[in-house]
């Protein structure tokens, strides 16, 4: 058996994209230690292997190399440098994955923190929905020390079907992650804009859906989304409320530079709207709520 078989890593957030991280890095033969702040999330993980802990203190103790796959950079921040803060605990020459959607800014001072903790640290923002994640085939988009990364040799690739090497510190891999929400976003808004336009006009949802996924119109976010929308299902994969937070990181960014962002700034009013109204919980396909005059499928 390998050392790479035996090799201790640690995994915090086992949510839609990080119970599958978790999975495949267990299918890759890593000891996987998980926590998370629900417990059926980590019993259901450990049913079929891996180590459950009790605490993010436990899992730092236990693990090298720790992975975080949490919603923000607050839950981040206080992940490790609250309460019981998980950096204190972390082993010397230890290695700290960051995987959450934040301020870029946040990233490149959270490396020099933990730097200075003797703590290696690697911008990482992901990629892919739930089911990439779960097959390990998502995308990574990291920056961080070459020697960060010669410490992870295998553990990024036992996640991902693509690992994207942005930079030698930490910033690049966020600042990618927050176009690529940019994108997201603008896409997902003009989806339930199309959607909303043709069920007002008396199109069949059905009919639409099938003319504009085989047309130039189409785009991921369409087919995937408004897929939630003929099934009349909007349980959280990724919730409205995530893009008031992402599309809002996209514009402070840009805002620090005066750079106009109009679209973005339109999707992100629209996310808002979905979320004033009461479905920020719900799938961020229900952004196609806040039109009116319209009969959604059920």
């Amino acid at each position: 058996m390998s050392n790479q078989i035996l090799q201790n890593i640690g995994l915090i957030g086992l949510g839609a994209m990080g119970a599958g991280m978790a999975s495949s890095l267990r299918r890759a033969g890593y000891n996987v230690h998980v926590y998370d702040i629900r417990p059926e999330a980590v019993s259901a993980f450990t049913a079929d292997g891996g180590v459950a802990c009790d605490s993010a203190e436990s899992v730092a103790d236990a693990c090298p190399i720790v992975i975080s796959v949490l919603v923000n950079a607050d839950q981040t921040e206080q992940l490790l440098f609250g309460a019981g803060g998980m950096a204190a605990r972390m082993q010397p020459d230890s290695t700290f994955v960051m995987c959450s959607t934040v301020d870029p800014n946040w990233s490149v001072k959270l490396e020099q923190r933990l730097e200075a903790m003797g703590i290696g640290y690697l911008d990482a923002p992901i990629s892919g929905g739930a089911a990439k994640a779960a097959s390990g085939e998502m995308t990574m988009m990291t920056a961080g020390k070459p020697a960060v990364y010669a410490r992870l040799n295998g553990v990024l690739e036992a996640m991902a079907a693509k690992v994207y090497r942005l930079g030698d510190q930490a910033g690049n891999g966020s600042k990618v992650k927050i176009i690529n929400q940019l994108l997201a976003g603008v896409h997902i808004a003009a989806a339930a804009e199309a959607m909303a336009l043709g069920l007002r006009e008396g199109v069949a949802a059905d009919d639409l859906y099938e003319v504009i996924t085989h047309s130039a119109g189409n785009s991921w976010m369409f087919e995937n989304r408004m897929a939630h929308v003929l099934k009349g299902d909007y349980t959280p994969l990724s919730a409205v409320d995530i893009f008031v937070k992402d599309l809002g990181l996209v514009l402070d960014t840009a805002r620090a530079t005066k750079f106009p962002l109009p679209l973005s700034a339109t999707a992100h009013q629209m996310f808002m709207q979905a979320s004033t109204a009461g479905f920020g919980r719900e799938d961020d396909a229900a952004v196609i709520k806040i039109f009116p005059g319209i009969e959604l499928p059920k």
